[in-house]
């Protein structure tokens, strides 16, 4: 296990980035209430595939916890049986989380695979904290931030709930996605951690040090700013429709200018951090996939706001985001490491 364990810590983190992929798709179709409950599916471990399945039928057998719409309602078994030739409404209890009584197969099925990607990331998480417990005594730290790391997967699980909970409340979705960046940071330590001996001997900079931490920062004000223009968005959509998506960004606030224009400190500062990696020939590789996201990250923003949010745009967006704040914090971490290096000479 021990000497699979960086691979395993790798998995992990390529697991978050996959569940950032999947949520931005469901967030992107509206499929978030694809399925009604959690962790079921319309109370089946697999949800169904047609509404018919949704509806009552006589001589059928019910499962306790199963859901059906019935009067645009849904209501679910109280208990296992099996129904007569007439609905009986004694053997049903109506679904008080929440009124949406909606099937579409296609949200459905997407919400479900946005699910299936945790299950899988649990399974890798696991893994995470079986090899975790053998650094105990050879690296503290290690153990401590993985096991911080799957409470927050907990954490993170349950906040999957109260989304579905709160019909998709934005303030909910914002507080997932954010503990989220948290679970990577804690990732990316980890495998800080397991490499500082195989660092290069380069010259520190301090100046450099100053300019990576004013980036760091920069992008995760940019990051909950992004949550706030994605808290208007949600509730434009929910105001106009789906299918309308040109009213998403309609007489937006003050936050979404502040947002798009702060893009643009942003882009010089880490254009001078690239610069400077050059100029000092610090030898560092991370600086020119930082510029290569902010590209990404920009012109999928452009997009959304003019052409009226093209498919995958969010996707690219949001990506490209977490992947440039997981970029930031290492590129941090690796030039401190060569700080410790030069005062331990």
């Amino acid at each position: 296990m021990k000497k699979h364990f960086k691979s395993i810590v790798k998995a992990a983190l390529i697991s978050v980035y996959i569940i950032y992929i999947a949520g931005s798709v469901v967030r992107m179709t509206g499929s978030g209430m694809g399925c009604p409950d959690w962790p079921k599916c319309f109370g089946y471990y697999i949800p169904p595939t047609e509404e018919a399945q949704l509806e009552w039928h006589p001589e059928t057998t019910y499962d306790k916890g199963m859901i059906i719409i019935r009067d645009e309602t849904l209501i679910y078994a109280n208990e296992d049986f099996v129904t007569s030739q007439s609905f009986k409404a004694e053997n049903w209890s109506p679904y008080t989380k929440h009124d949406y009584a909606i099937f579409n197969v296609y949200h459905t099925w997407t919400e479900y695979i946005n699910r299936l990607a945790s299950v899988l990331s649990g399974f890798v998480f696991l893994f995470l904290i079986a090899g975790a417990i053998t650094y105990w005594k050879e690296n503290k730290k290690v153990t401590l931030l993985c096991f911080g790391a799957f409470a927050l997967m907990l954490f993170e699980a349950w906040l999957g709930k109260m989304v579905i909970d709160s019909v998709l409340k934005p303030s909910v979705i914002t507080i997932h996605m954010v503990a989220g960046l948290f679970i990577i940071g804690l990732l990316l330590k980890v495998l800080h951690l397991l490499s500082e001996k195989q660092l290069e001997v380069k010259p520190y900079n301090a100046f450099f040090q100053r300019l990576l931490i004013v980036s760091l920062l920069l992008s995760v004000i940019q990051i909950a700013l992004g949550t706030q223009v994605r808290q208007f968005v949600d509730e434009q959509v929910k105001l106009f429709g789906f299918e309308n998506k040109q009213m998403s960004l309609y007489n937006p606030s003050l936050k979404f200018y502040v947002h798009r224009s702060f893009t643009i400190a942003i882009v010089l500062l880490n254009f001078l951090i690239y610069y400077k990696n050059e100029t000092l020939k610090l030898g560092f590789q991370l600086p020119k996939y930082i510029i290569g996201l902010l590209v990404f990250e920009a012109l999928s923003g452009i997009l959304m706001f003019y052409s009226d949010f093209p498919f995958g745009t969010q996707t690219v967006h949001l990506l490209s985001g977490t992947l440039l704040f997981g970029a930031q914090y290492y590129l941090l971490m690796q030039n401190a490491t060569l700080k410790r290096g030069q005062s331990h000479q």
